[in-house]
């Protein structure tokens, strides 16, 4: 392939954030006022989930990243439970199925992962708890996993 043909491939290829959006996000923390009664030494536990729809079959995608923290005391009950979907409508076009959907998997989310993070700071903040900073998350390791699994799934289905 020439030098003027890679160059002419490398302009169709387009990856641009439209914008950036807060779809979601809820603060519980069931059992206050006793839970700022008790020693703070919590269980945090972090799930994450990613989803996309492809906007009017066209070139614009909506990424939402899904967080759902939960914070139990040493009795195991729940301190406080935070949901919060990050959203993002991310423009992307000229690229190959399978790099459009590890865009989709994995760096989409990694471009909204810090926007929901700073959401669940403040929540936890004007909850009246001591901040939490998530630390950050290697999506390239977590959409490499789940490509494993899936091609688990359908060779076992098969």
């Amino acid at each position: 392939m020439s030098e003027q043909q890679a160059n002419g491939e490398e302009e169709k290829r387009k990856f641009a954030l439209q914008r950036i959006y807060l779809k979601d996000a809820s603060f519980e923390s069931p059992g206050s006022p006793n839970s700022f009664r008790v020693d703070w030494k919590p269980n945090v536990n972090l799930e994450l989930n990613s989803k996309n729809e492809n906007l009017e079959g066209g070139d614009l995608w909506d990424v939402v990243l899904g967080l759902t923290i939960t914070a139990k005391n040493e009795d195991d009950e729940v301190v406080y439970l935070i949901e919060v979907q990050q959203a993002g409508i991310f423009h992307i076009s000229g690229f190959d199925t399978e790099s459009v959907a590890h865009t989709l998997g994995s760096f989409c989310p990694s471009v909204l992962f810090p926007y929901a993070r700073e959401v669940v700071d403040s929540l936890v903040v004007k909850g009246s708890f001591p901040p939490l900073m998530l630390a950050p998350v290697n999506f390239d390791a977590i959409y490499e996993q789940s490509q494993v699994a899936q091609a688990r799934r359908e060779n076992n289905i098969q």
